[in-house]
């Protein structure tokens, strides 16, 4: 399991240009089963991505899709870890 951390590298004014094709991307790996959760940081200086994928790699080649990335806007972190304890509905998703 993944969680990307984005941070914005661009005003929000930049951002918004480019929200509606990054949500397109976000709906294509929703439907592939690849992301599970996500949304924007608190204050709005970035996202997070919860992404289910067996290695780096393939987070880093799904990430290189994502119009934030292809255009600049966006800064990425990478966090892998193990979950060890998760609600039973987030079992049902992760299944």
């Amino acid at each position: 399991m993944f969680i990307a951390i984005l941070t914005y590298k661009k005003p929000l004014g930049e951002v918004d240009k480019y929200l509606q094709a990054h949500r397109e991307y976000l709906a294509k790996h929703y439907a592939a089963g690849d992301f599970i959760a996500s949304g924007p940081q608190t204050p709005r200086v970035g996202g997070v991505i919860m992404i289910k994928a067996n290695c780096h790699e393939s987070v880093e080649a799904v990430i290189a899709e994502d119009p934030f990335h292809i255009n600049g806007i966006a800064d990425y972190q990478i966090v892998e870890f193990t979950p060890t304890m998760f609600s039973d509905n987030m079992l049902k998703t992760l299944l």
